[in-house]
């Protein structure tokens, strides 16, 4: 922690610090004379990253503050979360902005067969399943939606979840312990790792993307432990690259590895049916161990899925504790919303069409004007990178003022140094709202370049 973050963490300790809850009769434990007392209501306000985090929020709003440019952290909004929304900030005068944040690439987060399916489930089955699928939570539509996504991959069933993240994190800590080792992309996302930490299990970073990387690491570290799992990704969702799957599955093979796929951004949106990075690679469904993706992305619902050998599928429904045992079933609505996503991803293709020359327009027009676009692949998602938080925040603000919203991501998301607003492209973008924003981003970072920022400036 800095010593500013310290120093505003004392500040609030000794804010808040005033009178003692203890009586005569219940004992004090001592107080190392390095701490303050803590207050009530305050035992974490010495956190590192509570003060960290209240320094920036300080520093943030400090900034937007005398700059007079809108934050555009946690912006209000009206309607869905569509290509054009109706924002509240008063300092917008509520305009409509077109929209670049949200990850739903084909648009069915608000299609109106999609709509009408969550209405039907809802309808049907009520507002949520009120219990663990285990005892009296199972309804038809889990069953019908996991035959589906298992015949998707190829593979013997499949398991609907809450939540994406809880997917990843709670799948591994089941399947992992002490003795065994996760080794992953050095870009794998934060479910993952806190999975790991979750399972007791060692987590071993390769170079993203890099099979050679892969081979070494389990050459050195592989006989040292238990089970090991290669995690990866098909699509990664801070850098836009695509996840070198085949590669990397034969490298984990070589070293005896089960290997898993986390599929969130790339199911919905590669393969020419929109059925992820197995039908853009071609591969079997046995060509990985574990196949997993959420249904919030590219179906426009909410939640995870895991897909992989009816056995193992089996025991996890029965005993995983953070994905099945103990843990409420998914809200009915939102498996019906998928199922209807499926429907619509198969009778209207050209959605994926539309989607990919959205992304290779976009892309291709800002690699011509020179701007740093990082390690990116031309997908759907494009990171611009504008090094330094205050560079980065006065680019989204401006775009902001004029009509155009991404999002600005900062570390610990990313590293110091590397911020960047990243663009969701998505099928219903037009040719106008795309070509306009790119003329409008390219003459804003040319001026924010000239902004000194002591994040990148030492």
């Amino acid at each position: 922690m800095t010593e500013s973050a310290r120093d505003l963490a004392r500040k609030l300790l000794a804010d808040n610090s005033s009178g003692s809850t203890a009586t005569a009769q219940t004992p004090v434990r001592s107080v190392p004379r390095s701490r303050p007392r803590r207050g009530p209501g305050r035992q974490f306000a010495d956190h590192p990253d509570v003060a960290a985090a209240v320094q920036k929020r300080a520093m943030i709003a400090s900034l937007y503050e005398q700059t007079q440019l809108v934050n555009p952290l946690f912006l209000p909004r009206t309607g869905p979360n569509d290509t054009v929304i109706h924002v509240t900030e008063p300092r917008l005068a509520g305009m409509d902005l077109v929209n670049f944040s949200a990850y739903n690439y084909l648009g069915l987060g608000n299609h109106p067969q999609v709509v009408d399916g969550a209405k039907k489930a809802l309808d049907r089955f009520g507002a949520s399943a009120s219990a663990s699928r285990i005892v009296a939570g199972e309804i038809p539509l889990y069953e019908e939606l996991e035959r589906r996504l298992a015949g998707i991959y190829g593979v013997g069933d499949a398991m609907v979840t809450t939540s994406g993240y809880l997917t990843n994190a709670g799948v591994i800590g089941f399947l992992l312990g002490e003795g065994d080792v996760a080794v992953c992309d050095s870009l794998i996302h934060g479910s993952v790792i806190s999975g790991v930490q979750w399972s007791g299990a060692r987590r071993i970073n390769f170079r993203h993307n890099d099979p050679e990387s892969l081979r070494s690491v389990l050459r050195t570290s592989r006989s040292g432990f238990d089970r090991a799992l290669v995690v990866l990704e098909g699509h990664y969702s801070m850098d836009g690259t695509v996840g070198r799957i085949e590669e990397l599955a034969a490298v984990a093979r070589e070293y005896d590895c089960a290997v898993m796929v986390d599929e969130a951004h790339s199911f919905g949106v590669f393969g020419d049916k929109g059925h992820g990075i197995r039908e853009h690679y071609g591969l079997p469904g046995d060509a990985v161990d574990i196949w997993m993706a959420t249904l919030s992305k590219a179906l426009g619902s909410t939640g995870g899925f895991v897909a992989a050998d009816a056995d193992l599928i089996g025991a996890m429904k029965s005993s995983a504790p953070g994905v099945a045992m103990l843990t409420g079933a998914p809200a009915p609505a939102a498996i019906g919303a998928a199922l209807a996503a499926l429907d619509v991803l198969e009778q209207e293709p050209e959605r994926l069409t539309r989607l990919w020359a959205n992304a290779g327009l976009f892309h291709g027009a800002l690699s011509e004007r020179g701007v740093n676009l990082g390690v990116s692949h031309g997908t759907p998602i494009v990171p611009v990178i504008v090094p330094g938080e205050i560079r980065a925040g006065y680019v989204s603000s401006t775009l902001l003022e004029n009509g155009i919203y991404s999002g600005l991501i900062s570390s610990p998301a990313v590293p110091a140094g590397q911020e960047r607003l990243r663009f969701f492209i998505t099928s219903e973008h037009t040719e106008e709202q795309l070509t306009r924003t790119v003329d409008l981003l390219t003459e804003t970072i040319a001026r924010a370049e000239q902004i000194p920022d002591s994040t990148v400036d030492r």
